[in-house]
């Protein structure tokens, strides 16, 4: 990513002239009639100067967005699920083995998701939760790695992350992901692109307002990967970082390189007493 320069009045006008757009201060998630899932919380102790409460990204939907992710039959991105479902019963490699070879029932995934990323087992990087499918692949299953944003990752992903679906966040940002975290936390408040806009900038200092036909939420993630109804598909954490560094004109990380994992935690951080959606719908 290359910080540019030149367009901070530009900047300036589109985010002064933004128009207040709060969230809906009255809804409530429940999905099926049956899971409740709070959408606000206090802000975690290190965000506490910045937000008192934070809110989840559904809250800044329309109603008929909102209705969607609240009833499985109605959430478009299931079927997302259904796919990645299939993938883990399927054998892959040259190890004859599936994901259930070694995991047994995709449920053996609950609170994988609600701690990513976290640092791996040698201790020595940080990983998200493709990072981890990649290694059981190529290490167990003998099987090809895949990419951060095809298709078949995106299920797998959707699939594992509705196993965590109401589930407290048991991320770390201490002892050894604190270098990460200080990291993203670092990116996270650089501008970057011809807007010279950061992340702070936006879904910070502007959350809440309207900014051509965007609505800025305060860009948690723990609805992702999320069902983006503009894609008309799965989107996912670094998907969507890139979506928002291309609108500030900026030239994004790679999905899956060290800035956007750094990146991930700290935002994760900042919504670390949400709980975990899986999976949201979002415009």
């Amino acid at each position: 990513m290359r910080l540019l320069s030149g367009g901070v009045t530009l900047a300036a006008v589109l985010l002064a002239g933004a128009a207040s757009a709060d969230p809906d201060p009255t809804a409530t998630l429940i999905v099926n009639d049956q899971i409740e899932i709070a959408t606000r919380a206090p802000a975690p102790d290190h965000l506490k100067d910045v937000f008192d409460t934070v809110q989840s990204g559904w809250l800044y939907r329309t109603e008929e967005t909102r209705a969607l992710q609240m009833d499985d039959f109605d959430n478009p991105a299931m079927v997302f699920v259904d796919l990645g479902l299939e993938q883990w019963d399927g054998v892959d490699g040259s190890e004859g083995k599936s994901c259930a070879s070694c995991h047994q029932g995709i449920d053996s995934m609950k609170g994988v998701r609600a701690s990513m990323p976290k640092v791996n087992p040698a201790g020595n990087d940080l990983w998200s939760l493709e990072n981890f499918i990649n290694a059981c692949r190529t290490q167990r299953m003998g099987a090809e790695e895949w990419k951060w944003n095809s298709d078949p990752m995106k299920q797998m992903t959707a699939a594992i992350s509705l196993q965590s679906r109401g589930m407290a966040s048991t991320i770390r940002i201490d002892g050894a992901a604190e270098p990460y975290w200080e990291q993203g936390r670092e990116i996270y408040y650089t501008r970057y692109g011809q807007l010279e806009l950061s992340c702070a900038n936006c879904h910070e200092q502007n959350a809440g307002k309207m900014i051509r036909a965007d609505h800025l939420s305060q860009g948690q993630i723990n609805g992702f990967p999320t069902y983006r109804l503009k894609d008309s598909g799965i989107v996912s954490i670094h998907g969507r970082f890139v979506g928002c560094i291309r609108d500030t004109r900026g030239e994004p990380f790679k999905p899956g390189s060290p800035e956007f994992r750094a990146l991930e935690l700290y935002v994760a951080s900042r919504g670390m007493t949400l709980p975990i959606e899986g999976l949201s719908v979002r415009h």
